[in-house]
């Protein structure tokens, strides 16, 4: 299970982009919301979306979740 966390801060298209902890591409800690452990990206997504409808997994680090 690895730790995921939202960017707090939207994307150009308006996505807010889901991280594994271990992702070079992770948000500074003031710049992020904890999601919780996850055995995949698409349950840390789902609970992204609670706070952003428009949630999508990291190219680099969630890439079977990134949809745009």
């Amino acid at each position: 299970m690895e730790k995921y966390y939202v960017n707090k801060n939207a994307q150009d298209n308006g996505d807010h982009e889901v991280h594994k902890e271990s992702c070079s591409r992770l948000p500074d800690e003031e710049n992020r919301i904890y999601l919780g452990k996850f055995p995949s990206c698409h349950g840390a997504v789902k609970e992204a979306k609670k706070h952003y409808t428009g949630a999508d997994g990291c190219f680099y680090c969630s890439p079977e979740c990134h949809t745009s």
